[in-house]
């Protein structure tokens, strides 16, 4: 969402199936970023049958505009937001009014750039900083994304986007998918009076996430005794 970053970490254990699930959850959830208030952070086109998501750079295959496309209609609708901006450079309101524009529109470094003023001025709101995130890892900076998310928890340890953000880009931009059920555990054990429709996806997101965790387990030890002959030894025996 057009930044040429590389595609986040996975896993080279991880089954397509595996892979294609957490995909069509990513998607489902807007990658994470603002699901659980329904943000409109995220412009995520349904998913394509067969493909797997990526969160930096390229469009999906069916999305109706190019990136060259994107920008210009951005271009537009940024223009009388940024004149405002001339005489009041300081107001967070438009600052994340051209962010917003700018992430939904696949300009990522920007989005952040004009997130991260906003933080600036006002440091400890939780959903600038939320966005600025979302915005950093949809650029390719995982690394800043985590640090910003761990942020925020360190205003609010219980807030369910942040936590949900951080167990989706821990699992999709770091292969870490303990981290991310980690994450999505403390989620529903903080957020008590979660929806029955928000609890059952991110239980669902930890269904999948811990079932990657055991076919990486499986195919270590797979691994491993191809190495050391293990399994032949078993098989003649």
């Amino acid at each position: 969402m057009a930044d040429e970053s590389a595609a986040p970490l996975q896993a080279p254990s991880l089954q397509s199936s595996h892979v294609y699930a957490m995909a069509v959850i990513c998607l489902v959830a807007g990658l994470g970023i603002g699901y659980l208030m329904r943000s409109s952070q995220l412009a995520v086109p349904p998913a394509q049958p067969g493909a797997t998501a990526s969160p930096h750079g390229a469009l999906p295959p069916g999305h109706p505009h190019s990136l060259e496309e994107l920008k210009q209609i951005s271009d537009r609708q940024a223009a009388p937001l940024l004149e405002k901006l001339k005489s009041n450079p300081r107001d967070p309101d438009l600052l994340t009014q051209v962010a917003a524009l700018y992430h939904t529109t696949h300009r990522f470094k920007e989005a952040a750039g004009y997130y991260n003023r906003a933080v600036e001025i006002d440091p400890g709101n939780v959903p600038y900083r939320t966005k600025l995130a979302a915005s950093l890892y949809r650029s390719g900076d995982i690394d800043g994304a985590i640090a910003q998310l761990d942020k925020v928890l360190s205003y609010d340890s219980k807030d369910a986007n942040a936590l949900f953000n951080l167990g989706m880009i821990k699992l999709q931009g770091k292969g870490d998918s303990k981290g991310a059920v980690a994450a999505w555990r403390q989620l529903l054990k903080s957020n008590p009076n979660l929806s029955s429709d928000r609890r059952a996806a991110v239980m669902k997101a930890i269904a999948d996430a811990a079932s990657m965790t055991s076919d990486q387990r499986a195919s270590a030890r797979i691994s491993t005794q191809a190495s050391t002959g293990t399994g032949a030894t078993h098989a003649s025996n």
